[in-house]
């Protein structure tokens, strides 16, 4: 198979990106939620540009999930990231969030979730022998990745409702992809 110099993947994880951009955006347009919908967004805390309250990044140093649904204030939708007020125990925190930190966006309401692969900028330098395995060798990193981003929700969703994801509706890039 050719090289793909076209870099389909990432314009496919930036064109999902966009989904969750316009979600937040419509939520602005409309001045709320509309029915029962609902954002869970868990994103890299210590992504550049991320700006999180320190007792926060502390509490969560690798991601933490923020739910969007009766309770928040100064919501902004920019080209490249999005501003929300949320309260963490009772006090108000502003975050500042990049889409490209973004690594899960699920709305339970219609069982809708798109999981993102983690960007290159926070993968830990590899050896160059772990570079040259195939692709193949790439897909129990996903998986890891997928129940580290289940564990963090389990944390963060205490203080919040939990809602089971139909495994059939979460859309992954791995499913667009050739094997």
């Amino acid at each position: 198979m050719s090289q793909d110099l076209m870099n389909y993947e990432q314009m496919t994880q930036l064109a999902l990106r966009g989904v969750v951009r316009d979600a937040i955006r419509r939520v602005i347009r409309e001045d709320g939620l509309p029915g029962a919908h609902h954002f869970y967004i868990t994103f890299l805390t210590r992504y550049p540009d991320v700006e999180i309250d320190e007792s926060l990044a502390k509490k969560y140093p690798d991601e933490i999930t923020i739910v969007l649904e009766h309770q928040y204030w100064d919501l902004q939708a920019h080209a490249d990231e999005f501003e929300v007020t949320l309260k963490f125990g009772g006090i108000p925190k502003y975050l500042k969030v990049p889409y490209h930190a973004v690594t899960r966006f699920h709305d339970p309401s219609v069982g809708f979730a798109l999981q993102f692969d983690p960007p290159k900028e926070m993968e830990p330098a590899a050896p160059i022998l772990a570079k040259l395995k195939p692709a193949k060798a790439d897909k129990p990193k996903a998986s890891k990745t997928k129940k580290k981003a289940k564990e963090t929700k389990k944390e963060e969703t205490t203080a919040t409702p939990t809602a089971e994801e139909p495994a059939n509706k979460v859309v992954s890039l791995d499913s667009f992809r050739k094997k």
